[in-house]
């Protein structure tokens, strides 16, 4: 991931809903457990997850690009690299907002995903905005106390 995704973004993460702020722009996340999609017995575990990019500065941008770094319980990472989000590469202008709804499936019961999307102003400035790294926990995950 870029370096430039460091400065100047910040995280938090609250009861299952994660969100970053990056030049203005508030990328939201929200997982949720697919267990009517899962087969825990095939190692088969969905999630679903709701995005929200709310565009907080003074500039109009456009998502161009995505990049996901989707890492299972035993660390083997898959990345992903794709135009747009669900088909869209979305404008916002000065307080709007976008919202979509995608999913990933595991061989684990749990796992993390972070990246971020690749954005442009109107005036041709590219950058990046970061996704916040988000939990992807299922009830099968053995729990562990330490």
């Amino acid at each position: 991931m870029p370096n430039d995704l460091v400065s100047g973004s910040s995280v938090e993460a609250a009861a299952g809903h994660y969100s970053a702020v990056t030049r203005a722009i508030e990328v939201s996340v929200r997982p949720i457990y697919l267990e009517e999609q899962s087969t825990p017995e095939d190692d088969h575990f969905v999630w679903a997850y709701q995005v929200r990019i709310e565009n907080g500065g003074l500039e109009t941008v456009q998502l161009l690009r995505r990049y996901w770094r989707i890492t299972d319980a035993l660390g083997r990472v898959q990345e992903v690299h794709d135009d747009g989000v669900v088909g869209e590469q979305p404008v916002l202008g000065p307080g709007e907002n976008f919202e979509y709804t995608s999913g990933t499936p595991l061989t684990t019961p749990s796992g993390i995903m972070l990246g971020y999307y690749e954005m442009v102003t109107d005036i041709g400035e590219a950058f990046n905005v970061e996704i916040p790294a988000f939990s992807l926990d299922s009830p099968h995950q053995p729990v562990r106390l330490n």
